[in-house]
């Protein structure tokens, strides 16, 4: 290993919708984190690793910063968030221009956060240059950076730019994984989340923060994966929304999801998907442990 060679975690927070895992996609090159509309879209901390002539970086998307947790399971989406910072060497705060830009929770992480700190004001394209500096300003007041970078995270707008700031911030440290690993993640794990997204895309209201998915198998050849899959929900009268009448909605579910899944593994995949009813799951510390919630 060359002696100058540079390795470390790079985490980003910000509210929920603040663009954090369109950026955490467009830096490491691959889509593994979910995007969608919704807020509170991301449940979990996903590591991607990216490397390149001298350095590999260990991205982490995490789940938005909540001023309220209103079930256990967004007491541990927060401490994902919280473990994230604490063990990043840099920190990106992602700051939506248009939206909800901070809370006194993100403030005190930010500022007790002993890494290089970044801050990323995203979706600039959607502002004047007049407001982007006043925001600009406003941020400074507000929050001690080693950098202010506004950015489009959807466009690419500055991304290399931010890159290379995190290039240079990284410690010299060897790699932390195999150069031929992207995640930490299990491929179970992106079936579930390609499937969750699906429900968020498909479903209004409560129905998709009410639902959690769990493969029941994954078996593989050369030519086909079948999948099996519960989706958990939290009420008996949530079970006949997500089947929906004469069984279309979980039929446009399983269309939906059996694409993105093809293209995600590069070949033909046979899913079936069954609904169940644990009462109130996001509440129920064994069941968030079966669920990976404890697993960070």
């Amino acid at each position: 290993m060359n002696e100058n060679f540079r390795s470390g975690f790079v985490s980003i927070i910000g509210m929920p919708n603040a663009g954090k895992s369109t950026l955490y996609n467009r830096l490491l090159g691959e889509t593994l984190a979910i995007v969608n509309p919704k807020a509170q879209t991301t449940r979990h901390r996903i590591l991607g690793v990216k490397n390149g002539p001298g350095f590999q970086i260990v991205y982490s998307d995490t789940p938005g910063v909540l001023y309220k947790t209103s079930y256990k399971m967004h007491e541990k989406m927060m401490h994902f968030v919280n473990e994230s910072v604490a063990d990043s060497d840099v920190l990106i705060l992602m700051i939506d221009i248009k939206g909800r830009q901070f809370t006194e929770e993100i403030k005190e992480k930010f500022e007790h956060a002993k890494a290089k700190k970044i801050v990323a004001l995203n979706k600039v394209d959607l502002s004047n240059q007049s407001d982007l500096e006043a925001k600009l300003e406003e941020i400074k007041e507000n929050f001690k950076a080693d950098i202010y970078l506004p950015i489009s995270a959807e466009h690419g707008f500055q991304v290399e730019v931010l890159e290379e700031y995190i290039e240079k911030f990284l410690p010299e440290h060897p790699a932390y994984f195999p150069d031929d690993q992207l995640t930490d993640r299990s491929e179970r794990f992106f079936v579930n989340e390609i499937i969750r997204n699906n429900i968020l895309k498909l479903y209004d209201e409560e129905i998709p923060y009410a639902c959690e998915v769990m493969s029941l198998s994954f078996k593989e050849n050369k030519k086909l994966i079948k999948i099996n899959c519960e989706i958990i929900v939290e009420r008996d009268s949530q079970k006949p929304i997500l089947i929906g009448k004469g069984g279309d909605g979980i039929k446009n579910l399983g269309i939906e999801s059996r694409k993105e899944l093809e293209a995600f593994f590069g070949k033909q995949v046979f899913l079936e998907l069954y609904v169940k009813v644990r009462e109130d799951w996001r509440n129920n510390n064994n069941m968030l442990k079966q669920f990976g919630y404890d697993q960070e």
